[in-house]
């Protein structure tokens, strides 16, 4: 695939927004040269476009599919496994949405009641910082309620109602 300058500035942009979100560089490179190709591309397709070692592609793909951000797919004729990235941003979002909060969020969560339920017993721990730590919980368990809202919303809804932003306090009152 032959990349033009603004699909290399894309995708090494990509790559380095990556890191800063926890993502390994060459991951977000492949996600990147995957959702702007217009064709699923094979392993060694990826590995030269991005000059990146085949291994580390292998490596990365299956980074990308356990997020459920990319998906095989084969082509008539050829025996090899073609790779291509969800296209819809919102699906995406979901998805990226869906395993932070299964990865980061609930284990964070199960964490936090483990240590209530232990400071119900400590009495070497003071009670200010056991209060923190249920404030802690209680925030998460707040977002974490309002996430598995949101997910229901269809979403051409969810869209509108991103759209309005603050607006949306007008509606409830700006207390």
């Amino acid at each position: 695939m032959k990349l033009t300058p603004i699909m290399q500035k894309y995708i090494l942009h990509w790559g380095e927004m990556g890191t800063r979100w926890g993502v390994n560089r060459t991951v977000a490179q492949i996600h990147a040269l995957l959702y702007l190709s217009p064709e699923p591309l094979h392993a060694e397709e990826i590995a030269e476009t991005l000059s990146v070692a085949r291994s580390n592609v292998s490596t990365s793909i299956k980074e990308l599919q356990s997020w459920g951000l990319i998906r095989v797919s084969h082509m008539m004729g050829d025996r090899r496994d073609h790779f291509e990235s969800l296209k819809d941003l919102w699906e995406m979002f979901s998805v990226i949405m869906e395993e932070r909060k299964r990865r980061e969020i609930d284990p964070t969560l199960t964490m936090l009641r483990a240590c209530e339920l232990e400071g119900s017993n400590d009495h070497e721990t003071p009670e200010e910082i056991k209060q923190r730590i249920s404030d802690v919980r209680e925030f998460m368990e707040t977002i974490s309620n309002y996430y598995e809202q949101m997910r229901q919303v269809p979403s051409p809804t969810l869209i509108k109602l991103i759209k309005l932003g603050s607006k949306v306090t007008g509606l409830l009152g700006k207390k």
